[in-house]
């Protein structure tokens, strides 16, 4: 798949996941101060995109590996989004209603870039060890095999 394709499965991926925070939001909104219902919303919402993204933008395999690396993929995410609600709510006076839909835009592009680096990094379990049917040179020496000279050791 294309960088192309990929991104415009996360634009997808993130349109759902943005509905889904916002919607967490509100809801939580209703018993939560602001801060504290965008943070547990932000949660939620993480988790769903992890999968989504795994199956749909990036059709990689969610290990747990990734899943414990996926926060910090949105790391800059959730700081600019959590500073961007503070600016936009508590310096410049915009609607607590609003203001998380314009910190999440501002946030799209440094997401992207970060969660793909992580998605599309193979596990380290995939880099497996070279068989001993390999072939000769992982193979061990044999007993009966001439052990070289110190000499002929050093010049290799």
């Amino acid at each position: 798949m294309t960088v192309r394709g990929q991104l415009i499965r996360f634009a997808l991926v993130g349109v759902v996941n943005t509905g889904t925070y916002y919607g967490c939001y509100l809801v939580l909104l209703t018993w939560l101060p602001y801060v504290a219902a965008h943070v547990a919303a932000f949660v939620l919402s993480m988790i769903g995109s992890f999968f989504l993204n795994s199956y749909f933008t990036y059709r990689t395999r969610p290990t747990w590996r990734k899943f414990l690396l996926f926060p910090l993929t949105n790391a800059a995410n959730f700081t600019i989004t959590t500073c961007g609600v503070y600016l936009l709510v508590d310096v410049l006076g915009f609607s607590r209603t609003y203001a998380p839909l314009i910190a999440a835009a501002a946030a799209i592009p440094i997401t992207f870039v970060v969660s793909r680096t992580i998605m599309l990094r193979p596990d380290p379990a995939s880099y497996a060890e070279p068989s001993p049917a390999a072939g000769p040179a992982s193979a061990p020496p044999s007993e009966s095999a001439p052990v070289p000279s110190r000499a002929a050791r050093i010049d290799k």
